[in-house]
């Protein structure tokens, strides 16, 4: 049985806000450098794809409404002419992708909270919709469904992948695990507007460590920063934006081992890229002391059933009958 081996490669750093095109190539020239420097696998943050709707933290909901607005019309489709560059830089650059994009739904008061999974070969093999939206987020984005909580083989091995709180939720955790997951891509947004009591950065940590020591695998965790320009542009609206945003200890990136330990140095809130080995081999042994897949679990007492049905909004009956 074969073991894989390979260099992976996180991003810290924000989006052009609101700028599909200036994101994608932000994102290019990343995914450059990452295969320069010999990564098979990069991890870019949550909605990185072109923005976090922080006005719904700092405005009330008739402020933002005109927010909104712009994010749905920055939001894209997986097939707009404005993503192809993204896939062919997969290709070009033999690069595993999971990136978070703010995806336009079919109605115009829907977007989704969306990570796609895209190979080395620039195919979209998977898409994951963050399930529940967190607390302000609400006002924002539609839930997600079963039907995107999937592990997808590939080159590199086995991958999960899920949005910022979703991290904190032992089920859909679970149900990625159950799937045989080997590496867990978690990915964030910097929120400094969190209780004054709730150390963001460290958070991210507990919830990485949590996942990887319960399931004996690798996490990596990609955050975005909060740029000049984001507060910039919220600043007529809300002056007290720099003392809302500028809160240290907001951003965490880097890579948890199958152990619960981080690996090499993350970032905390500066910009940039880190990389780490992976060697799945290393999930063997911690597994021989607690594989809650296996030996150490009891699935005569417990049972997770977990609906994977897409959601249909309309079923239509015309009450005639075929023989």
């Amino acid at each position: 049985m074969e073991f894989k081996k390979f260099k992976a490669a996180t991003v810290q750093t924000a989006p052009v806000f609101l700028n599909v095109s200036g994101t994608i190539d932000k994102a290019i020239r990343f995914i450059k450098e990452a295969h320069e420097n010999g990564a098979t696998l990069i991890a870019f943050p949550e909605v990185f794809v072109a923005g976090y709707p922080y006005w719904n933290w700092v405005m009330t909901p008739v402020q933002g409404s005109a927010w909104y607005e712009q994010l749905y019309r920055n939001s894209v489709a997986v097939e707009d002419p404005e993503m192809q560059p993204l896939y062919q830089a997969a290709r070009d650059y033999n690069m595993h992708i999971v990136i978070g994009i703010n995806e336009r739904g079919a109605s115009f008061g829907e977007i989704y909270n969306t990570n796609l999974i895209i190979d080395n070969q620039g195919t979209i093999i998977g898409k994951h919709r963050k399930l529940v939206p967190t607390w302000a987020e609400k006002l924002t984005w539609t839930s997600g469904d079963g039907s995107s909580l999937k592990v997808y083989d590939t080159e590199v091995g086995p991958i999960g992948t899920l949005a910022c709180g979703e991290n904190t939720n032992t089920l859909a955790r679970f149900t990625l695990l159950s799937q045989g997951e080997l590496v867990h891509i978690a990915n964030y947004i910097s929120l400094p507007v969190a209780p004054p009591d709730y150390d963001m950065a460290e958070a991210i940590k507990i919830r990485a460590a949590a996942h990887s020591f319960e399931g004996k695998l690798f996490t990596i965790v990609s955050c975005s920063t909060i740029s000049p320009e984001i507060k910039d542009a919220l600043r007529a609206e809300v002056p007290t934006i720099d003392a809302l945003l500028d809160r240290k200890s907001s951003a965490f990136s880097g890579f948890i081992g199958p152990n619960g330990a981080v690996i090499g140095t993350p970032l905390i809130d500066d910009e940039g890229i880190v990389y780490a080995e992976i060697d799945l081999a290393k999930c063997i042994q911690p597994k021989q002391m607690h594989d809650i897949l296996g030996h150490y679990n009891r699935f005569d007492i417990f049972d997770l059933r977990v609906n994977v049905a897409a959601t249909r909004k309309i079923t239509f009956v015309d009450g005639t009958e075929k023989e």
